[in-house]
């Protein structure tokens, strides 16, 4: 949750900046009103927009992936298997919101903005593959290391769906009246404080555990994230990767930054 939060300001504080640098860059072809309303509602503007904006996600994020796989498989199950798949309601839901997840992710990634900030996404992924190989942070030795990481964020949200699969089915066995229609406003409310959080301390466990071991466990678990990564990277520029390089070194201690630098020549 924290780096979700970290993340997410920093994106913003981002958006922030290029916003009034490109503002600055069109004041000579503002108007006055416009000059003024830039000059003074500038940044209330944008936290304003911040705020709906945010609004806007959430609520977008819980009639994709929470309402509408709930309501489709209500729909066909309901209309046209008479409740013949009641039992298996959270399996379905959670099959589909992995297709809503991967369509979603894919049509943002033709998006030109999005695109450059999946190829940063790739540039961070072969720094840290960079230094956990011992090697020093050129980009040069970082653009021969792989943009696939077991820990990424993607793989994240993919073992979190997974699990949430098999603990949602887990509790319906267990209190089946939570899977019945009248219930479900309950049984969602169930998922976000109740399931959510368990499913979520599990996937992270889980994440921490791929990232030190490799065996075929993790490897099946660990498949679809990584094959999803192919989406949500791309192969960076050199300057990409210099930022890269020089974001890992801003918070390494002073021990592993020595060691991470590349050598002076004759050293």
């Amino acid at each position: 949750m924290e780096s979700m939060v970290v993340g997410y300001k920093s994106l913003m504080r981002s958006a922030e900046l290029s916003g009034q640098l490109e503002a600055e860059e069109s004041t000579e072809n503002m108007g006055k009103v416009d000059r003024w309303l830039n000059d003074h509602m500038g940044p209330k503007m944008f936290a304003v927009i911040s705020t709906v904006a945010s609004v806007l996600a959430v609520a977008l994020a819980f009639g994709l992936f929470m309402f509408l796989p709930a309501w489709l498989v209500d729909l066909v199950d309901g209309k046209l298997l008479h409740d013949a798949l009641k039992d298996f309601h959270p399996f379905f839901e959670g099959i589909i919101r992995l297709v809503i997840m991967v369509l979603y992710m894919f049509a943002i990634s033709r998006m030109k903005d999005i695109k450059r900030v999946f190829m940063y996404h790739g540039a961070e992924h072969k720094s840290i593959c960079c230094f956990e190989k011992g090697l020093p942070l050129t980009v040069k030795n970082v653009k021969g290391c792989r943009r696939f990481h077991p820990r990424c964020g993607t793989s994240f949200i993919f073992v979190v769906i997974i699990i949430s699969i098999l603990v949602s089915s887990i509790v319906v066995l267990i209190v089946p009246a939570l899977n019945d229609t009248a219930n479900r406003l309950w049984w969602m409310v169930c998922k976000i404080f109740v399931v959510l959080p368990v499913v979520t301390a599990i996937s992270y466990e889980f994440i921490r555990y791929a990232g030190k071991h490799d065996n075929i466990f993790t490897k099946i678990l660990s498949a679809p994230g990584l094959w999803m990564q192919r989406i949500t990277t791309a192969e960076p520029t050199d300057d990409m990767m210099e930022v890269a390089i020089a974001s890992i070194l801003a918070v390494l201690p002073e021990d592993l930054k020595a060691e991470a630098q590349p050598k002076e020549a004759g050293e």
